[in-house]
C-alpha cells in the first residue's frame, strides 16, 4: 500500500541582506516613469498619443557621426585574427584602446589634462567603475558624501566648505566613518559644471580630513563651451601633482554619454593612486569589455579626425538642443536653471504646486506622466531638498519629438492659466 509521508512546511530559502534590500530604488518615481513609457511608447507614426519619454539622459543626437564612420571604417569591425580575439586577454585590456582612450579624454579637455594609459582601469562601464571604487576605497557601513541632488540610480553641484564640513560632522555624529566624497562634474540633473575654485575647495577639504575624492566625469565632453569645463586632473596638474593631493584623487569616465554608446557597456577608472590601480586592475575580471569592442572602438578613437569633428559637432548640437528646450519652455512660462552642460536640463515648476512639498511635487508629476504624457523625472528621486524641480531629457529624441513634447507642455501650462 501507498505511505503518505507528511512533509513540514518549509520556510522560504534565506538570500542575502543586498538582494532583500530596497536600496536600488525600483520603486521610486524615477523608474516608474520609465515604466509608464515601456507600457504605452510614443511613436511619430503609430501611437502620436503615447508617453514620450523625457527621463533618459541618452545622447542621440550625433549618432549619425558614429554610423558615417562605421560605413567609411568597415575595418574597425573586424578584429585581426578570430583566434587572438576569441581567447582570454590581459586583464589590463588592449594597450591599444586604453591609450585611445587616454588620447580622447585629453581632447575632451582641450589638452589641459594629461592622462598616463598605464593608469586606466577598464570596466563595464561607470557604474561597475563606482562599484569598484566603493569596494576599493571603504568598508560596509562606511560613507561617502554626495552633493545632492544626484542622480538617482550619484552625483552633485556647488559644493560650499559649509556644507561639507556640516555633511562631515552629521556622519561622525551618526558614528560612519567618511571615506570620501563623490561628485559629478558636470553634474547630473543639474547640467552645470564645476567652477575651477569649487574644485579646489573640495580637493583642500578631503586632504584636510584625509579621505578620498571620486570625480565621475562621465559627461565631460557635453559641456557646450569645451573652455567652461574643469577636470580634476587639470587642477592636480596646475597645482603640480602634489603626492598628499593626488593619492587620494580617482576619477570616473565612460563612453556611454559622450559617445552615446551605453550599450557598449565601457567605462574606465582613472586614479593616481598605485594601490587603487593595482587593486582595481585584480578586481576587473568581473567587469571586462569584450576584445572586439575594444578593438572596434581603439579603431574609432584613434582616429583624430572623426575625434575632433565629433566633439565639436555633438557640443554644438547638445546646445542648440538646450536652446530650443529651454527657450520653449520660457515661452510656455517656464523657468530652468542655467546650464551649460549634460544632456537635460533642470526644470522650475514649483509655482504650479498645489501645496509646496514632496507630495505636492510627486501630485504634479502623476499629472504630467498620466494626462500631458511626458515622462520626467521629479526632483525628489534625485534628493533635491526644495520641491517643484525637474530633469527633463532632450538628447534621446528627435527634433519633431521633442517638438511634439513643447507643445504637449504649452497645451498644459495654458488648461492651468484657464483654471486660476
Amino acid at each position: 500500500m501507498d505511505i503518505e509521508i507528511e512533509q513540514e512546511q518549509q520556510a522560504s530559502v534565506g538570500l542575502s541582506k543586498v538582494a532583500v534590500s530596497e536600496t536600488h530604488g525600483e520603486d521610486s518615481p524615477y523608474f516608474a516613469g520609465w515604466k509608464a513609457y515601456d507600457g504605452n511608447p510614443y511613436d511619430e507614426v503609430d501611437n502620436r498619443s503615447g508617453v514620450i519619454q523625457m527621463g533618459l539622459a541618452e545622447n542621440q543626437v550625433s549618432f549619425d557621426l558614429l554610423e558615417k564612420y562605421l560605413e567609411q571604417h568597415p575595418e574597425a569591425c573586424r578584429a585581426p585574427g578570430f583566434r587572438e580575439n576569441a581567447l582570454f586577454q590581459d586583464y589590463h585590456g588592449l594597450k591599444s584602446f586604453r591609450q585611445a582612450m587616454a588620447n580622447f579624454m585629453e581632447q575632451i579637455r582641450g589638452g589641459r589634462a594629461k592622462f598616463d594609459p598605464d593608469r586606466i582601469v577598464l570596466t563595464a562601464g561607470a557604474t561597475a567603475a563606482n562599484e569598484l571604487l566603493t569596494f576599493i576605497l571603504a568598508d560596509p557601513g562606511d560613507a561617502l558624501l554626495v552633493p545632492t541632488p544626484y542622480y538617482p540610480g550619484s552625483n552633485n553641484f556647488r559644493v560650499t566648505p559649509e556644507a561639507l564640513e556640516a555633511a562631515y560632522e552629521h556622519a561622525e555624529s551618526m558614528s560612519l566613518i567618511v571615506r570620501g566624497v563623490l561628485i559629478t562634474n558636470p553634474s547630473n540633473p543639474l547640467g552645470s559644471t564645476i567652477q575651477g575654485s569649487i574644485l579646489e575647495t573640495i580637493l583642500d577639504f578631503t586632504v584636510r580630513k584625509n579621505i578620498h575624492l571620486v570625480s565621475d566625469e562621465i559627461y565631460s565632453g557635453s559641456t557646450f563651451s569645451p573652455s567652461e569645463f574643469r577636470s580634476i586632473a587639470e587642477i592636480l596638474r596646475n597645482r603640480g601633482y602634489i603626492e598628499v593631493e593626488t593619492e587620494r584623487v580617482h576619477i570616473v569616465y565612460s563612453l556611454s554619454k559622450d559617445l552615446g554608446l551605453p550599450g557598449f557597456q565601457v567605462g574606465t577608472i582613472y586614479s593616481y593612486n598605485d594601490k587603487v590601480v593595482t587593486t582595481a586592475r585584480r578586481m576587473s575580471s568581473f567587469t571586462l569589455i569584450s576584445s572586439q569592442t575594444q578593438h572596434l572602438l581603439a579603431c574609432m578613437l584613434s582616429n583624430k579626425e572623426f575625434t575632433e569633428n565629433y566633439i565639436n559637432s555633438n557640443r554644438e548640437r547638445l546646445g542648440k538642443r538646450y536652446e530650443t528646450i529651454v527657450d520653449g519652455l520660457k515661452k510656455a512660462g517656464i523657468k530652468c536653471l542655467e546650464g551649460n552642460a549634460g544632456l537635460f536640463c533642470w526644470m522650475n515648476m514649483s509655482p504650479l504646486l498645489d501645496e509646496p512639498t514632496r507630495e505636492g511635487e510627486l501630485a504634479l508629476w502623476k499629472i504630467i506622466l498620466n494626462e500631458v504624457r511626458l515622462n520626467i523625472s521629479p526632483g525628489s528621486s534625485c534628493h533635491c531638498s526644495e520641491p517643484g524641480w525637474f530633469r527633463v531629457c532632450f538628447a534621446n529624441i528627435s527634433d519633431q519629438t521633442l517638438g511634439v513634447a513643447l507643445e504637449r507642455i504649452h497645451k498644459f501650462m495654458d488648461q492651468r492659466k484657464n483654471l486660476q
